[in-house]
């Protein structure tokens, strides 16, 4: 979604942390990407699920949640209508989702905010308290059935998938792998939806409750709570997440959904200290904020090529540090060519798709464009 106020100018701190969140997202994603098991037990795993599992996702639910409160703005200023826009855009979103997760990555998320982004569309004129009311039941919701599919599982353990048959099958060519990928979202697809309205929801509203405050558009109004913000993000949040993992304490899954929004909400404050006070981080994170969608299936796209049968195939054959190494050193040069992109084109690719999507055709789009203030967006 945009990140451009109606005066056209963009919001640096929201671009910066989508960028930022692009690269926690990439660490989690990467273990499936390199095998269809993920990271295997040791420090690696037990690192990225203390600190990284559930935790980027949740910042960029949020951040999708307050970019609808720019595009209804935008809409406005447009004398256009808000809703037609955004569902053009919603349906072009779980479009290019299903086909990456068909075509590259099984874990793909378009396809579900673009779904999911519907019931956020029908409650968009909801108040900013009464969002906040809605996502707390939903979200408790969510822990408890958590809570309960986990006790289930204990007396009733689903048998574990085939490994070697799944390696094999990412490993081939991309007909057979494109049909595996194919079988394995679908088969998840009722229940990712349903899931997603528990989990995701929420944290969509709780965004565009920020959003309809506009509470990321003045520093002055959010910078001097942030240190109390850490304490009690990283005061929680950090033992709920890391005892279970250190103490190898099973069945604790949905202690990360209650440690995801604290460690969350920490991670944020900390990164908006640092980019205030350290300019040249907003700088490099930004811009692959800006064309955070291309950012996103480019991670996919690249570690398709290195483990699957687009290329290397050398899904399984990685440690987990070189794997975890990879990720790092893909992001980095993601950063930079981000800069350098954004430096000269005013969308990315993908996004290019959806604004036309969006806009309803490249002269609506042009048009658009003309009224903002003229600039990288």
């Amino acid at each position: 979604m945009s990140t451009i106020t109606e005066a056209g100018t963009r919001i640096a701190p929201l671009d910066a942390l989508r960028g930022f969140a692009l690269g926690g997202i990439f660490v989690v994603n990467i273990g499936l990407m390199a095998d269809p098991e993920g990271f295997g037990p040791g420090v690696v795993r037990d690192l990225v699920d203390v600190l990284f599992h559930h935790k980027f996702y949740v910042l960029f639910s949020f951040l999708f949640g307050y970019s609808l409160t720019l595009q209804f703005r935008s809409a406005q200023r447009d004398g256009a209508s808000a809703r037609a826009r955004t569902a053009r855009r919603l349906a072009a979103l779980a479009v290019i989702g299903a086909l990456h997760a068909v075509l590259l990555f099984t874990g793909d998320v378009l396809f579900g905010y673009g779904v999911i982004g519907i019931a956020l569309l029908a409650l968009s004129r909801i108040r900013p308290r009464s969002a906040l009311r809605l996502a707390t039941a939903l979200y408790a919701g969510c822990l408890l059935l958590l809570t309960g599919l986990t006790v289930a599982r204990v007396v009733t353990a689903p048998a574990e998938p085939g490994h070697a048959a799944a390696l094999d099958a990412i490993r081939a060519g991309w007909g057979r792998a494109a049909a595996y990928r194919f079988d394995y979202w679908f088969s998840g697809l009722a229940p990712m939806v349903v899931f997603g309205l528990l989990n995701v929801l929420p944290l969509f509203l709780v965004g565009l409750a920020a959003g309809k405050v506009r509470l990321l558009e003045d520093p002055a109004r959010y910078l001097p709570h942030l240190p109390r913000v850490q304490a009690i993000g990283f005061g929680l949040g950090l033992p709920i997440a890391a005892i279970p993992v250190l103490l190898h304490i099973p069945n604790t899954e949905a202690l990360g959904y209650l440690s995801g929004p604290l460690l969350a909400v920490a991670y944020a404050a900390t990164f908006l200290r640092i980019i205030h006070a350290r300019p040249a981080v907003s700088a490099a994170f930004a811009p692959a904020g800006r064309i955070s969608a291309t950012v996103y299936l480019s991670q996919s796209l690249i570690a398709a090529i290195a483990f699957t049968g687009y290329g290397f195939a050398q899904a399984g054959m990685w440690s987990d540090g070189a794997v975890l190494a990879f990720a790092v050193g893909v992001f980095a040069l993601q950063l930079v060519a981000a800069r350098w992109y954004t430096e000269r084109f005013r969308y990315g690719p993908v996004e290019w798709v959806l604004r036309v999507a969006t806009y309803g055709g490249t002269g609506r789009m042009r048009a658009h464009a003309r009224a903002t203030v003229s600039g990288p967006a």
